[in-house]
């Protein structure tokens, strides 16, 4: 269904004109964002930012936002997974969602709480927020690249890594769990630990992910 959307959306490419003092990394990522269908449909349909298709397209495959009631997504801002969510489960359901950058939206029911993760304080205020086990917990999180592919992927899998300790201490029985993973030599142990924590563990690539990106979301169904 989204892939559908996208293709029929299809812009025609724009220039981007070079300008004095600009990289020519700032100018090839302007061209690709301002010609990017993800971009033009996410402003069309009111999401804050076009990542809210790589959830449409984790939960188009796997169902789990419908089935769940009690939901944290971390790594949150600006909120796209957040409007997402919403859009799915208007009633019912308990949403947190938490970021070091300030969430600018304003949807009853939705609990922000802004801080960094990695501190024991926040994993505290998010856990005195719930009003029940979070059975689908997200992370979105992804550390500032610094051009280093390798040095990217670990800093990735520290914030992954907290991300599953935090899911071991709160996550409901029979819960899910979905991180996204910058690809490298920590993958193969953070999955062999997954599957030991859950029933099935899936590797999935959202075709709104840029096919030259080392990104890739992991599915934990089930929580043993």
């Amino acid at each position: 269904m989204t892939q559908e959307v996208i293709r029929r959306y299809r812009t025609k490419k724009q220039q981007v004109k070079t300008a004095r003092g600009r990289a020519n990394s700032s100018v090839d990522w302007l061209r690709r964002h301002i010609n990017d269908p993800y971009v033009h449909l996410a402003k069309k349909q009111g999401f804050v930012s076009r990542a809210a298709f790589k959830l449409i397209e984790i939960e188009e495959k796997y169902k789990l936002i419908n089935r769940s009631s009690s939901i944290i997504d971390i790594g949150a801002a600006p909120g796209g997974w957040l409007q997402v969510i919403m859009s799915k489960k208007k009633n019912n359901v308990c949403l947190i969602g938490t970021d070091l950058l300030k969430i600018a939206l304003d949807i009853p029911g939705l609990i922000l709480i802004q801080g960094n993760f990695l501190e024991a304080p926040i994993q505290d205020q998010i856990k005195t927020s719930l009003s029940k086990k979070p059975d689908l917990i997200l992370s979105d999180m992804a550390a500032e690249s610094c051009g280093d592919r390798s040095l990217d992927h670990l800093r990735s899998a520290e914030l992954v890594n907290s991300a599953i300790e935090f899911a071991q201490t709160i996550l409901d029985k029979g819960g899910n769990l979905v991180f996204k993973l910058i690809r490298g030599k920590e993958e193969a142990d953070i999955l062999k630990m997954c599957k030991k924590l859950f029933s099935v563990v899936k590797i999935f690539k959202p075709k709104s992910s840029y096919s030259d990106s080392a990104e890739i979301y992991t599915i934990c169904l089930n929580r043993l």
